[in-house]
């Protein structure tokens, strides 16, 4: 199996830390080269299954009074978008920006098209709101258009659970592990059912979700260090919690251990973003049927998806608008779920078919209904472009906790410790 994409997100995540956009942007629709050759052309850069194909490839047929030139940029994309819009050349006029890098083009927002100049507003209502909010800018500019969202939820095995006397109906499994402390306790009577099974494969992935459903992050709005606060260590002790109590498998998503377990029942349980569903049925195609989906413990967060923005010097921002506001309609974030798993961020596809169908991998199980309602209890979280920075050092030294046995208390302290040099270096007070 491909590295998964929640796996690719964090240790892009890792591999971006402090990075900062150079250089002047341009946009390829002049003849200065690329492959919009001429004012009335517009590049359009996004990657692998960011969009659906389908409805990129209707958007060239549909807006003919341009020259729609979509591009499927490979490897890194957020270093490529970076190096070239520093080159001043080459740039496309339309780009994705994938979430987790969001934060980090912001403080150079003037390189892209505020789109409420050109009627964002209107369409406002048709978003989710938090997600519409973190296009923004502080001062109020919205540069990013919301492609998809990844809300978070408890993905488990029915058949494992049953075994260990556990609830199956998604429901009830909710509501037994609706915080941490329950999930945790669910994970004991697991275990002492069938031995082999572990309610947490990583460490990390309760400690992900359990940040991404908290009222802040690491860095407030005013560029001040908040990681050492109560809400970045209750989520650390939670994921201590699972590794004491020896409920962690220690396994990396994404691995073949991971694929293994989630096949032969020894990680009956998952918790983490909804496009998670899509690794977890690629990495155990012959358990379909055996999973359900149930909200997640601690409350909802989100963890990824991406926005569409135009270049600042585009020379047609108001056809470019028109373009991804079609391309992200309700109506085509339905097909995009169909075509390349894409939570939608508007929730009127909520109801559409696509997204109320049964899932047969699921059960049958109109997981929408699960998703859906997590999608919208979201909280707005502040991310700084400085966030991933101050970051790191957590990872870190929670697997040091993790594989090498390092007291949590000193894991905890030394995080800190790292995280506020790493801060004011960057100018974070």
């Amino acid at each position: 199996m491909e590295l998964s994409r929640r796996r690719a997100i964090h240790l892009g995540m890792l591999g971006t830390v402090g990075a900062m956009i150079g250089g002047t942007a341009a946009c390829s629709t002049s003849t200065s080269g690329g492959s919009g050759g001429g004012t009335n052309s517009i590049d359009f850069w996004y990657w692998q299954d960011g969009l659906s194909e389908k409805v990129v490839d209707d958007a060239v047929k549909r807006f003919t009074s341009v020259s729609l030139k979509p591009q499927q940029i490979g490897g890194d994309f957020r270093q490529k978008l970076t190096t070239t819009m520093a080159s001043g050349a080459f740039v496309p006029g339309i780009t994705g920006i994938k979430g987790e890098d969001f934060a980090s083009f912001t403080p150079q927002a003037d390189r892209f098209v505020n789109l409420l100049d050109h009627g964002a507003d209107k369409l406002a209502g048709q978003y989710l709101s938090w997600k519409w909010k973190k296009g923004m800018t502080k001062d109020g500019k919205l540069i990013g258009f919301p492609i998809d969202i990844g809300p978070t939820a408890h993905f488990y095995r029915r058949d494992i659970f049953a075994k260990a006397g556990l609830p199956t109906d998604p429901d009830k499994v909710g509501a037994q592990m609706s915080t941490w402390d329950d999930y945790f306790a669910a994970g004991v009577e697991l275990k002492k059912a069938v031995p082999t099974a572990h309610m947490v494969s990583e460490a990390w992935s309760v400690y992900n979700v359990a940040v991404s459903a908290a009222p802040a992050r690491y860095i407030d709005e005013n560029e001040h260090f908040i990681g050492d606060q109560d809400h970045i260590h209750t989520a650390w002790n939670y994921a201590i919690k699972a590794i004491r109590l020896g409920l962690d498998a220690k396994v990396q998503s994404g691995s073949t251990d991971w694929n293994a377990g989630l096949a032969n029942g020894s990680l009956p349980s998952q918790t983490g973003a909804a496009w998670g569903a899509a690794d977890i049925q690629s990495g155990a195609k012959n358990t379909s049927g055996n999973w359900g989906v149930a909200l997640s413990p601690g409350g909802s967060g989100n963890i990824g998806g991406s926005f569409l923005a135009i270049t600042k010097e585009c020379s047609k921002p108001d056809v470019a608008f028109e373009i991804i506001s079609w391309i992200l309609s309700p109506e085509n974030q339905a097909r995009g779920f169909t075509d390349s798993a894409l939570f939608p961020s508007t929730p009127a596809t909520y109801a559409m078919p696509a997204l109320t169908a049964p899932d047969p991998f699921f059960g049958g199980q109109v997981t929408i209904q699960v998703l859906g309602q997590a999608a919208q209890k979201i909280p707005v979280q502040y991310e700084s472009p400085n966030d991933q920075a101050v970051s790191a050092p957590y990872q870190n030294e929670l697997t040091n906790v993790e594989s090498n046995g390092k007291d949590p208390d000193a894991a905890w302290a030394d995080a800190i410790t790292e995280a506020k040099k790493i801060g004011q270096r960057l100018g974070v007070s």
